[in-house]
């Protein structure tokens, strides 16, 4: 498979801090690819990177072959990068179906009225929110919040989806639903690139990948491998615990 997402010699600085260290990796066309480790390991760092939230130092970012470094978040998003957040971030004001709807008019061929409304219903659906578009979202569970945000960030139809720890906060039930739903869209084959701490949702969802700690990657390969990997081990648990 062709890369879709290639990282290179990528660095993040925050005056003397180096969140991001010198990180490459590549994401391939329909790959679920997991970005791991502790916390304060500057993986949320380097996904608002790729989402243009932040600029890097220094490296090369590039989606299909062509440069996104440095490009302003609408624009990367254009070009076929939809993401969701650690923390839900969702239009508390407007009903479900209007949460989609109002990203339906932002993507690159945008659309209104009862287009709009009808695709929405489409993709909430899709999120198993269906027949519940006229709700109001603050009064919705947290799966449900995440849900309508999953719903919103395919409203972009995107090349590379990016999750930042979506499966966060869930109870063992909801957890399952999560994961399904994550392995409904690599099915269909889109790419996905997570940041995520449950090792369950890695295992069943991942076949590769990426970890990193202090800002470095220390492994990048299988994922039964990684995480037997006694570095990978080491910095989770720590010397003493390893």
């Amino acid at each position: 498979m062709s890369a879709l997402l290639e990282v290179r010699n990528v660095t993040k600085r925050f005056g003397g801090l180096t969140a991001v260290n010198d990180l490459s990796f590549d994401v391939s066309e329909g790959e679920v690819l997991a970005l791991l480790g502790p916390n304060g390991s500057g993986k949320t760092t380097m996904m608002n990177m790729i989402s243009g939230a932040l600029k890097s130092s220094s490296g090369d970012i590039n989606l299909a072959g062509a440069p996104i470094t440095g490009l302003p978040p609408h624009r990367i998003a254009a070009k076929g990068v939809a993401r969701t957040f650690q923390l839900v971030k969702i239009l508390p004001s407007l009903d479900v179906r209007e949460n989609v709807v109002a990203a339906l008019a932002f993507r690159h061929d945008a659309l209104w009225g009862k287009t709009a409304q009808d695709e929405a219903d489409r993709l909430l659906a899709h999120a198993g929110l269906e027949s519940r578009g006229s709700e109001m979202v603050e009064n919705l569970t947290y799966i449900d919040q995440k849900r309508v945000e999953l719903a919103r960030a395919l409203a972009a139809q995107p090349r590379l989806l990016l999750l930042d720890e979506w499966l966060a906060g869930l109870n063992p039930t909801e957890l399952h639903i999560g994961i399904e739903l994550i392995a409904m869209l690599r099915k269909s084959g889109m790419t996905i690139l997570l940041v995520e701490h449950v090792m369950e949702a890695v295992r069943a969802l991942c076949s590769r990948c990426v970890v990193m700690n202090a800002g470095s990657k220390i492994a990048d390969g299988e994922t039964h491998a990684v995480l037997a990997d006694p570095e990978v081990i080491r910095a989770y648990l720590g010397e003493a615990h390893a």
